[in-house]
């Protein structure tokens, strides 16, 4: 029965991977990546990795998803950015990194072998196991982690805000008053000119 799950969810996170790629609907994509995201899940439990099963669907499926959606929804399906120019690096970049993905796909699909399992001792992959793996032989690393997570958080708030507004002092402030109220003095002096302009002009 694992076997059989095993294939089916592999053939749907295929597909799935491929129709985030080929549809020009971000929607459409959109739902195609939580199709891939469940798939994936599905894989993690056949691995007895129960924990980052949950986590994929919690995290990615939900959390990740709704605000994928959301700015889907808030930029609108079509962008306001053109194709702009394709340079030469960047094609052979990416003939180069799909090339490796490749021979990684090979590598391992031939290097697989089916009739070997794995033997897994105690509970392996449950959220108690991970939670004492990570307090006791992983400790460094996981506090290392959150640290640099913890950074990238505040890198994304200040550079996503821009520079702070300065405040402006009381000559600053009466200064611009002041310009504000010359121009609407100018403008209002030029609607009466132009009104005189038309009403000589209807007179003659």
């Amino acid at each position: 029965m694992d076997i059989v799950v095993f294939f089916i969810a592999s053939g749907l996170a295929i597909a799935s991977a491929v129709a985030v790629v080929a549809q020009k609907n971000p929607f459409v994509s959109a739902l195609a990546l939580l199709g891939n995201l469940v798939s994936l899940a599905v894989l993690l439990l056949l691995l007895s990795a129960q924990f980052v099963a949950a986590a994929q669907i919690i995290v990615y499926a939900g959390a990740i998803m709704v605000m994928f959606l959301f700015v889907i929804a808030y930029v609108g399906p079509r962008s306001e950015i053109g194709a702009g120019e394709r340079k030469p690096w960047q094609v052979w970049l990416a003939v180069l990194a799909s090339a490796l993905i490749a021979i990684e796909v090979i590598v391992v699909v031939f290097g697989a072998t089916f009739g070997d399992w794995a033997d897994l001792d105690g509970d392996y992959g449950t959220p108690a196991a991970i939670g004492k793996a990570l307090m006791t032989d992983y400790l460094l690393a996981f506090e290392v982690v959150s640290v640099i997570l913890f950074m990238a958080a505040v890198a994304g708030v200040v550079f996503g805000a821009g520079g702070r507004p300065r405040r402006l002092s009381d000559d600053e402030v009466q200064a611009k008053e002041a310009e504000s109220a010359e121009q609407r003095r100018r403008e209002a002096s030029r609607a009466v000119l132009d009104a005189t302009r038309d009403s000589m002009g209807e007179g003659a």
